[in-house]
């Protein structure tokens, strides 16, 4: 199965969007402690548990960067700020 995100494609967010910067197939050994812990978990098996998705044969490491929303129009409401997670890098 290949990603279900594109290079250049902006996903929204409750608050603002993420932007794909790019995509790369790796392997397991790719995974080291230092990719989980730069990419916000606390070692490998922690990555695994929330990025493992199916079969998990095919894995690609996910960079991106957040986008904030734009200024709101004069008279719109402001929504209530909400926190979000946001991983530097995702292993599919």
């Amino acid at each position: 199965m290949s990603p279900r995100v594109r290079v250049g494609g902006r996903y929204r967010m409750e608050e603002g969007e993420i932007e794909v910067d790019s995509i790369d197939p790796i392997g397991f050994p790719d995974i080291t402690p230092e990719l989980a812990r730069e990419s916000g978990f606390l070692g490998v098996l922690d990555l695994l548990k929330v990025a493992k998705h199916g079969r998990g044969e095919n894995i690609y490491l996910i960079r991106f960067h957040y986008v904030r929303p734009r200024g709101k129009r004069k008279g719109q409401r402001k929504s209530e700020p909400r926190r979000r997670v946001v991983r530097q890098k995702r292993v599919d």
